[in-house]
């Protein structure tokens, strides 16, 4: 069975939550009201990853605002009952960093720590890149993705540069392949060309040293990949965010794509989420209500 975790408008209603017996059709939990509301940061929950621990707690992460510099944190055994939400100022440190977008989790089952990457614009930072990016509120944005380590989501290491491709960079995911480690990334050069695509990169282990990220696998104009093993393949779903939809490709080598959009059939209005394989179990008691 297979969550979804997702936001829907400007995230600031909370956290919505889909489930799918075969990673195609997906279906609203609680006819698609919000199952958690933010109240951390500037109280918007974009961006959910949700993740399941082998301790059986679900963790969430998720973008508290357009210009905080930290992420949301809460947790749950059974997606109804939350404990209090943290705001985690992981780039405090970093005075002029302008956000903190789109954190996601990853259980490095080599280091038995939780690793979490998110995408920052600090300006002058990477200064050949400083025009590549969008103009927001008068911010000129020029991201890098950045990381913490914790084992028990109280202390958190220091917060360093994870991901420098070369190219301004957001919505890192990663997938572990056994034999090494997955990067999926959104290209989010804007100028002089937009690209605005999902390209992949490879690496020994989380920490790289990373291969080139390759060609684009998508079109132009989506955002927030999420990857889950189904039978012998991975599908990657993405969101269409100037399409008002979601799209996905199939897998087996993360280097050929077929199209499955057509197959797929995502909640409406479902924005940037997280896809999840979970016990049979969870869903069924999220059902019952």
């Amino acid at each position: 069975m297979y969550l979804f975790s997702y936001f829907t408008g400007e995230g600031e209603d909370g956290l919505h939550l889909a489930w799918s017996a075969d990673g195609l059709s997906w279906h609203d939990v609680d006819g698609g009201a919000p199952l958690l509301h933010p109240e951390v940061g500037s109280r918007v929950m974009r961006d959910p990853h949700l993740s399941l621990g082998a301790d059986g707690l679900f963790r969430l992460v998720w973008t508290t605002g357009w210009w905080d510099r930290g992420f949301g944190y809460a947790e749950s055994r059974d997606l109804r009952a939350w404990s209090p939400q943290r705001f985690v100022p992981v780039m405090a440190h970093e005075p002029g960093a302008c956000n903190t977008w789109a954190p996601e989790i990853f259980h490095d089952r080599r280091s038995g720590r939780c690793l979490i990457v998110w995408a920052t614009t600090i300006p002058g930072r990477f200064p050949e890149t400083d025009l590549s990016g969008d103009l927001h509120d008068g911010r000129q944005l020029n991201h890098r993705l950045y990381g913490t380590t914790t084992t028990d989501f109280v202390h958190f290491t220091p917060a360093t540069l994870f991901y420098d491709g070369g190219f301004n960079v957001i919505d890192g995911t990663l997938v572990d392949l056994g034999d090494r480690v997955v990067l999926i990334v959104k290209d989010e050069t804007g100028a002089p060309t937009p690209r605005k695509h999902l390209r992949v990169a490879f690496a020994p282990e989380p920490g790289g040293p990373w291969t080139p990220a390759g060609p684009a696998f998508t079109a132009a104009w989506v955002e927030g990949p999420s990857a889950v093993r189904l039978g012998d393949a991975w599908m990657v779903y993405y969101d269409e965010y100037t399409r008002g939809r979601y799209g996905a490709v199939r897998t087996r080598d993360f280097l050929t794509w077929e199209d499955m959009s057509a197959q797929v059939r995502m909640p409406p209005g479902a924005r940037h989420g997280t896809v999840l394989d979970v016990p049979p179990g969870a869903v069924t008691a999220l059902r019952i209500r």
